[in-house]
């Protein structure tokens, strides 16, 4: 055991804990309605506790177990065998398995911003639970567990195939399964209710995403320091390119457009953390900031599906985005650390549809065979009403008093 790497991962769990608590919360809870946001802040920490509960249960040992290449097995459930004293390279395995919940935590939490203000509160949790189990940990297993994707020499450092396109997806799927909000495309839906809070969660995203890329390598060391920094300077661009784009196209930037390129240029970097160096992060967060943006107007606009936060646009074109940049811009005359045998541009699509086509198809199996339980969609009554009363009996505001 290293001391040094152990006190740099336990330090970078703690940092990826808080994009989903309270980071991601906050951010998706600014851009609600008034009526909607204690719901929003109840699906980010009710995911958070019950992901953590199964990634003991089995997650864990599905994505990291001593399986197969297609399966972990349930070798690790409970982490029976894994003791304080057991290791994963340098530091601890309970250690790593922290981390790694973190991970599975935030994924499922992703989706909640393409079906806010308008989903069951039970088969949030429902779905929530299978999808990560027979999704996301599967996928985990093969990019990072030593699965066929990683034996093909797919590159994907801390989550742009594992985490953002599964998410990104998923959320599509489910949006356009779900159907719009009754107000989707009127007057009626109005902007973000607080957009000051959308800017404090983006801000501590911004800071926990350095234990989210810097803390994929898993050590204490110049790796680490460079998929930090590399990880800033992507955001830094794609915040300016956004709230440029928008200037040109609107004739104002608006703050929450600005923080949006944040994420956008974060998620892009992602993949692409442990392989590029500065100039190839500020050619990622530079395009990042524009491509996610149009996108965002292709799938509500063009394609009439109401991803209402832009799961999909930000974070899965994103990490799709940054998954196919990696290995072009890991080159060592741009500062990147070089290619391996087996990997490119091909060995990336390859790992994209695959992943992509599994997601999709488990997706809506999940979702089919869910609402047969719990149902998928509130009332109309209780849409206007706010699912904050309707589904957990209080307010975020006293508008009384």
């Amino acid at each position: 055991m290293n001391g040094a790497d152990t006190a740099w991962i336990l330090t970078a769990t703690a940092l990826v804990l808080m994009m989903t608590l309270p980071g991601l919360a906050l951010f998706y809870g600014g851009l609600v309605r008034s009526r909607n946001v204690l719901s929003v802040l109840m699906h980010c920490i009710a995911i958070a506790c019950l992901m953590s509960v199964l990634w003991l249960v089995a997650g864990y040992s599905i994505a990291f177990g001593d399986g197969n290449a297609i399966w972990g097995g349930l070798g690790k459930a409970f982490l029976l065998g894994v003791g304080p004293d057991a290791l994963s390279g340098t530091i601890p395995e309970v250690a790593f398995f922290a981390f790694q919940m973190t991970f599975a935590i935030i994924t499922p939490a992703l989706i909640v911003g393409a079906y806010v203000e308008r989903i069951g509160f039970g088969f949030v949790l429902t779905f929530s639970a299978l999808w990560m189990l027979i999704v996301y940990a599967p996928v985990a297993h093969w990019v990072w567990g030593g699965g066929w994707l990683a034996e093909l020499g797919v590159m994907d450092f801390a989550g742009g195939i594992v985490v953002h396109e599964t998410a990104g997806i998923a959320a599509l799927v489910l949006a356009a399964m779900l159907g719009s909000r009754s107000a989707f495309g009127t007057r009626d839906l109005k902007p973000p209710h607080q957009p000051g809070m959308v800017m404090i969660g983006a801000s501590l995203l911004w800071v926990g995403w350095f234990g989210f890329n810097g803390g994929s390598q898993l050590a204490a060391d110049g790796g680490a320091a460079m998929a930090i920094v590399v990880t800033h300077i992507s955001a830094a661009a794609a915040s300016l390119s956004w709230a440029a784009y928008e200037r040109i196209r609107h004739g104002k930037a608006s703050m929450v457009g600005l923080v949006t390129g944040t994420i956008a240029g974060l998620a892009s970097i992602t993949p692409a953390s442990g392989f590029v160096g500065p100039i190839g992060a500020l050619i990622i967060g530079l395009v990042a900031g524009v491509l996610c943006q149009i996108a965002c107007g292709w799938v509500k606009d063009l394609f009439k599906i109401d991803d209402t936060l832009d799961v999909f646009a930000v974070h899965g074109l994103g990490g799709i985005f940054g998954t196919i940049m990696a290995p072009i811009l890991a080159a060592e005359a741009l500062g990147g650390g070089g290619l391996s045998e087996g990997q490119g541009v091909v060995t990336q699509l390859i790992g994209l549809v695959s992943v992509g086509v599994f997601t999709v198809v488990m997706t809506v199996v999940l979702i089919m065979l869910v609402k047969l339980v719990f149902p998928l969609r509130v009332s109309a009554d209780d849409e206007v009403e706010g699912l904050d009363y309707v589904h957990h009996g209080e307010r975020a505001y006293d508008l009384t008093s």
